[in-house]
């Protein structure tokens, strides 16, 4: 017997003038017919099957979604902060060799108010704490490569007078490596520029206490306890902001004038004002937002790179610490060593503005945390020591805890670790 023909898909041309005629081959109706009674069988199996197959399917690499989507690089980075890093979870720890960075009368630049031993402070302790967080290595600070980094661009502090510590201290980690005659600074109105002429950089700070307009934005006199912030003006300062490649924002102390705060809602030029008062809280978001508007608007976010300092405590209750009523951070030359400290006038409910505010939006900004770890510093306040803004009386020299100030830092000191953050940050982000 001769083999079967196989089955062909192919039919033989027929004549022109004979219709087609469609067979199905006996063998292919069979195989059609238990295909389909398998499917009905055993349906549910091949879908689990092909369903475990899924997760080990690979997509060509043209097309596969995670190694190939492009990653935009961070503006200024040159690394990345370890996994499970937190830079701000910490401890302080006393370090004799590596601090102070530099020494008070090392840098020129520090204001009257913040040289501590310039006006008497009889101990240095304060000076000798390095910030160690609990997982990882704070990196250290490189004047080089951040004044490399900064050549033919600007750096700016806006804010209040702890920023503009804040960029006094920056100035005095980087100016030993410029030449005297390659390096001033100069005040004009609320804008104060350093200037680096080897490298065409500038260190600025701009002083506006609430970011938005205000009637305590005279860089001099501007001690008014009635404060009214305009709502809806952050662009009369910030127009000052713009071409700014790093700027890192402050803003807290002034807005806690109470529960309670004024806002104008027309301009500071009209005959008959409109204020409203609103709870501290919500006038804070309200400049929270602004600010994040503003630089959402102005900042591209491929090249620049935005900071926000969170509130710097102050240590004006004893009480607080377990100290005695009417303590205060007069004669502090300890540390506080609970970990969990958290003074009361540094409100929770700003931090959670602060977080519920940056939670929400998409503007690329970073945090630099430094609440908690300041918080333990009540030894490292200007506290008596420092200019005196008017004589004292006979009064107050009797009591010195009745002048003590103990809102601003001493320099060197504390804030030269904000900028250590602050450095990590722009690098290592």
């Amino acid at each position: 017997m001769k083999p079967s023909s196989p089955i062909s898909f192919t039919s033989s041309p027929l004549p022109p003038s004979l219709p087609r005629k469609t067979r199905l081959s006996p063998y292919l109706f069979t195989l059609l017919i238990f295909i389909l009674f398998v499917s009905v069988l055993y349906g549910e199996d091949f879908m689990c099957i092909f369903g475990q197959l899924e997760p080990n399917f690979v997509l060509p690499p043209s097309r596969t979604p995670e190694k190939n989507k492009k990653v935009e690089k961070t503006a200024f980075a040159i690394g990345k902060t370890e996994e499970n890093c937190d830079l701000f979870s910490g401890k302080w720890v006393r370090d004799e060799i590596s601090r102070p960075p530099y020494e008070e009368w090392e840098c020129p630049y520090i204001q009257p108010q913040l040289t501590c031993q310039e006006h008497g402070r009889p101990d240095k302790d304060y000076q000798f704490w390095r910030w160690q967080p609990n997982h990882c290595d704070l990196p250290s600070f490189n004047a080089t490569l951040m004044l490399e980094t900064l050549r033919g661009k600007r750096m700016m502090y806006v804010g209040d007078s702890l920023n503009r510590g804040m960029f006094v201290s920056m100035i005095c980690l980087l100016h030993r490596l410029i030449p005297d005659d390659q390096k001033s600074i100069k005040t004009s109105g609320s804008l104060t520029v350093f200037t680096a002429k080897e490298y065409n950089a500038t260190i600025e700070f701009y002083w506006a206490p609430f970011l938005l307009e205000s009637n305590s934005d005279d860089a001099i006199v501007h001690r008014i306890s009635d404060r009214v912030v305009r709502k809806g003006s952050i662009n009369k300062h910030g127009r000052h902001w713009k071409g700014v490649d790093i700027i890192v924002f402050n803003t807290y102390l002034w807005w806690m004038t109470g529960l309670k705060m004024n806002i104008l809602q027309g301009s500071f030029d009209d005959k008959e004002k409109s204020i409203v008062e609103v709870s501290t809280e919500d006038a804070y978001r309200m400049g929270m937002k602004s600010m994040l508007r503003w630089v959402k608007n102005n900042m591209d976010r491929k090249k620049t790179r935005v900071f926000f300092t969170s509130m710097s405590p102050t240590h004006a209750k004893g009480v607080d610490w377990g100290g005695e009523p009417g303590e205060n951070c007069y004669n502090q030359t300890k540390m506080i060593e609970d970990p969990n400290y958290w003074g009361s006038d540094s409100r929770k409910s700003i931090m959670k503005v602060i977080g519920e505010v940056f939670g929400r939006s998409k503007t690329p900004i970073t945090l630099l945390n430094i609440t908690q770890m300041s918080n333990y510093r009540k030894d490292a306040h200007t506290s008596i020591y420092k200019k005196q803004w008017s004589p004292l009386t006979a009064e107050q020299l009797k009591n010195p805890t009745s002048y003590a100030d103990c809102v601003h830092w001493c320099l060197p000191g504390l804030q030269d670790t904000w900028n250590e953050l602050l450095f990590a940050k722009l690098f290592y982000p």
